[in-house]
């Protein structure tokens, strides 16, 4: 084994990997050498460097998880003088082997040179009700032609409340590219830490002409005019953003250059790129109008929200906001420029070859790099899932896989290569800040699920997910649905997603008929999908016991999933989806307007149904 293969295992690349289809995939030269060098690792003498740093040897391991609030002894402290830096409170000075109890949250121990980090978390967070919500696309909550805002979400949640929902979920809210027309997918944002301003209400709009798709070309420009006009920072702003620090002026710095010089960090100018730079700060004095406004944009999108989780916990709910964390990140947005170290370069986030994409996929998502995540305490993690609980009780994850493994593919012809994550320190992560705020997280662990993943979810007490579609006794036959009953019960459970097609649409095949009309399918592998999609929906129907969208939901609430979701798309008898995977503008993507005024949907008949149905599943 050569020194760059011993570094890759080091660093946590896995050699070898089974794709969907069962075939293995080893670790190739070129591969090797592109994830070295997303790691940093350039040249031999980086090679021999990384090597000595890895073997130089550790009082303590780098991190650790502990339980919370139980006392908490290391032998290997024995005779050492140590710092213990709690999060939350002064340091204290010690010697020997017993730190006591130590309370919940991310603390730094120094002694001998070095810092290690301990994670301390409760063991497992606690059981949620069971209880049942709606999916609502917050784009397509508004009708005069503009994009919905939180307003309009405050508005949906307390009419769904009313209703009997006990949460209503929406796609990322994560901060975007306000000054590119295209970038208004919830899954590509520019940094999952900060707001979309998009959605902000700036109270006085023009409406704009109807159309039977949101047309984001003239609808953000009109909504960013809006907001530049009612631009009116008060005290109110000036103290939430004296509490907010550096990370919001980097951003909000960043929104700023973004503005005058393009969206995107990479196509800057170099001095620009460094936000440490003499050019950036001679930026940010000579245009501190322009940061105060990127940085009010964030006040008035948190505030917004927020009056939004308060509207929907009046109304009765016990959750309230639903939101969700994407997988990651872009490669050009303002969170891998105020950190770049954090995320690999030249590598994406994607996914191995399966039935579905026999190339695999690359998404065009920065990954985080594990070892400087580890190095930093995992507090940027906690960064972002404290941000997103702080407006939410219910948090989903988007493929919580990657806690466990992560899919890179390099940019250029090398394949891509999993690399090992830190699941145990990310999972603990995830409990303390959930504990923190009193909410249930909810992992998609879909697709090509790493063994063991499942078990450490259930372990921690995160909830997976379960998708109708999808949940059959494979050994059976694919037409052989899965019965209520063989539902998992720690899952959130529901008929599809964004991402698939809805109940309607499923029985029709229409995207199949999609697939043919954007290349992916010719029309003879369309019709055998098509004789295949109608043995499926007589299969599934025969077990629900009919093909009413009451069929179905009965259905979803005898599960014994503690969490099922409606969607409301189904609610209202649409045929098509949100979003069609692997396109991005051959399908009107996050486009489609729902059509009914945001305080009228928890009237619909099919709303109601529904609340009566979900009531009557056990507490």
């Amino acid at each position: 084994m050569t020194d760059r293969d011993s570094l890759a295992r080091a660093l946590g690349v896995v050699p070898e990997y089974k794709d969907a289809t069962d075939t293995v995939h080893a670790l190739t030269p070129e591969a090797r050498d592109a994830i070295l060098a997303a790691f940093g690792v350039l040249t031999d003498d980086d090679v021999a460097a990384r090597l000595a740093r890895i073997a130089a040897e550790r009082v303590l391991p780098l991190w650790q998880v502990v339980e919370a609030d139980v006392p908490l002894r290391l032998p290997a402290l024995e005779g050492q003088a140590w710092r213990l830096i709690p999060e939350d409170s002064p340091p204290r000075d010690g010697e020997g082997a017993d730190l006591g109890a130590l309370p919940m949250g991310i603390h730094a121990l120094e002694l001998s040179g070095e810092r290690a980090w301990l994670l301390s978390a409760p063991a497992c967070l606690p059981e949620p009700p069971r209880a049942w919500g709606v999916t609502v696309p917050l784009y397509g909550l508004a009708d005069d032609g503009r994009i919905g805002t939180y307003r309009d979400l405050a508005r949906t949640a307390d009419s769904l409340g009313r209703a009997g929902a006990d949460f209503i979920g929406v796609n990322p809210v994560h901060a975007g590219f306000p000054d590119d027309v295209h970038a208004f997918s919830p899954y590509a944002p520019a940094h999952r830490g900060r707001l979309s301003t998009m959605h902000v209400d700036p109270a006085a709009e023009v409406p704009l002409p109807a159309s039977d798709l949101l047309n984001y070309d003239s609808a953000l420009p009109a909504r960013m005019a809006a907001l530049r006009a009612a631009f009116a920072p008060d005290d109110g702003f000036l103290a939430w953003r004296g509490q907010q620090g550096a990370d919001l002026e980097r951003f909000a710095l960043h929104q700023a250059i973004g503005a005058l010089l393009g969206a995107y960090w990479h196509q800057w100018p170099d001095e620009m790129q460094d936000p440490e730079g003499d050019a950036v700060r001679q930026f940010a004095a000579d245009h501190a109008e322009d940061v105060t406004f990127h940085a009010w944009l964030q006040y008035m999108a948190d505030r917004q929200l927020a009056d939004a989780q308060d509207a929907a916990l009046a109304a009765g709910m016990r959750f309230g906001l639903y939101l969700d964390l994407a997988v990651g990140t872009h490669p050009s947005g303002a969170e891998t420029w105020g950190r770049p170290s954090l995320f690999a370069r030249g590598v994406s986030l994607g996914a191995p070859p399966d039935a579905f994409s026999a190339e695999g996929q690359s998404w065009g998502l920065a990954p985080l790099r594990p070892d400087t995540l580890a190095e930093d305490g995992f507090r940027p993690l906690q960064a972002i899932l404290r941000s997103a609980l702080s407006h939410a009780k219910l948090l989903r994850i988007d493929h919580v896989l990657g806690f466990e493994r992560a899919f890179w593919v390099p940019q250029g012809d090398a394949p891509g290569a999993y690399v090992t994550m830190p699941r145990e320190a990310m999972l603990a992560v995830a409990r303390i800040e959930a504990a923190r705020a009193d909410a249930t997280i909810v992992g998609e662990d879909l697709g090509n699920i790493p063994e063991g993943l499942r078990e450490a979810l259930e372990e921690s007490g995160i909830l997976g997910c379960r998708v109708a579609q999808f949940e059959r006794q494979w050994e059976k036959g694919d037409t052989a649905f899965s019965p209520a009953e063989a539902y998992a019960r720690g899952a959130l459970t529901s008929w599809g997603s964004h991402d698939l097609p809805t109940w309607e649409g499923w029985k029709q095949g229409r995207e199949i008929d999609w697939r043919v009309t954007v290349g992916d399918m010719d029309e003879a592998a369309a019709a055998q999908a098509k004789t295949q999609r109608a043995a499926e929906v007589t299969a599934f129907c025969d077990l629900i016991g009919g093909d009413s969208l009451d069929d179905l939901h009965a259905f979803l609430a005898e599960t014994p999933s503690r969490l099922v979701v409606a969607q409301i798309e189904d609610m209202l008898g649409r045929v098509e989806q949100p979003n069609l995977p692997g396109t991005v503008h051959q399908h009107p993507n996050w486009r489609r307007w729902i059509e009914v005024p945001a305080d009228g949907l928890g009237q619909l008949d099919a709303v109601r149904r529904t609340s009566i149905i979900m009531a009557n599943r056990d507490s």
